[in-house]
């Protein structure tokens, strides 16, 4: 019902209502806020510019959609379901982020002025890239979490490849880290698409806050590396102190494109 007020497919007051009914029931007090916000919400995107609008409305379509694949995929928390085809998680990883990169873009290039080196085009399909290899990182990153919870985002016919099914991943690590392995290789390919696309943005202060996200997720893969098969029995995460180290150094030098390199190189280490 959300998903069909965003969409302008059913009325706001039926929304609200349905908010209001489920915000009892919502136990985390953040949670509760964000939902109560709802009304202004959506009387901010009635009010917003046509273009804009069409495409918020676009983007969260998609991402509503990812989000009802995974009740349906996920719906038995007890038993450990895996995604099919690396084509599943491909989608997956587009459709709550890689569409971010293509929305973000839409929007910088309708509202920044002289945003990038490269044509629309161009920048929406590293953008398209940029975004999935981010979200490839959170399922790489989550993964143990994610297994304990019931899901596999790791395809099934990689698994059946190896004599593996998703429930015995965590029991026997060292057997699934090729396909860790494999995945993770291509979200560090990928995250150069995340530096091309930076590197073509011509306003400093946009570039420095579309290439942090990299510069977290490339750093977030090498720590990943170094704890090995023990990343699915941890939380691993970028230190504050080293998000703050990389914001400053993106401060003091402008965003200059041949820091962004330094600092990017110096992450995977």
């Amino acid at each position: 019902m959300l998903s069909d007020g965003i969409q302008g497919k059913c009325t706001r007051e039926m929304v609200v209502n349905q908010a209001a009914a489920f915000l009892p029931l919502q136990e985390n007090a953040a949670e509760r806020i964000l939902l109560d916000s709802l009304p202004d919400c959506l009387e901010w995107l009635e009010q917003t510019g046509k273009a804009d609008r069409d495409d918020i409305r676009a983007v969260l379509e998609k991402i509503a959609h990812g989000q009802m694949l995974d009740l349906h995929r996920f719906h038995h928390p007890a038993q450990v379901r895996a995604l099919q085809t690396a084509a599943d998680l491909d989608e997956y990883t587009y459709l709550v982020a890689g569409c971010v990169g293509e929305f973000w873009t839409r929007l910088c290039f309708r509202h920044v002025k002289d945003f990038a080196s490269l044509t629309q085009d161009e920048m929406l399909a590293l953008g398209r890239r940029y975004g999935m290899a981010l979200q490839l990182i959170n399922v790489l990153r989550d993964a143990g979490t994610d297994l304990r919870g019931g899901r596999c985002y790791f395809p099934y016919d990689e698994l059946v490849a190896i004599g593996l099914n998703a429930a015995q991943i965590l029991s026997e690590p060292d057997r699934f880290q090729p396909i860790y392995q494999r995945w993770m290789e291509k979200a560090q390919d990928s995250l150069v698409c995340g530096m091309q696309y930076s590197h073509a943005v011509r306003n400093r202060r946009v570039r420095a806050a579309t290439v942090l996200p990299a510069l977290i997720g490339a750093r977030t893969l090498a720590l990943l590396r170094q704890a090995g098969v023990s990343a699915l029995h941890q939380t691993i995460k970028v230190p504050r102190r080293e998000v703050r180290s990389m914001l400053v150094s993106l401060a003091i030098h402008l965003a200059s494109r041949e820091k962004i390199d330094a600092i990017f190189s110096r992450t995977k280490l």
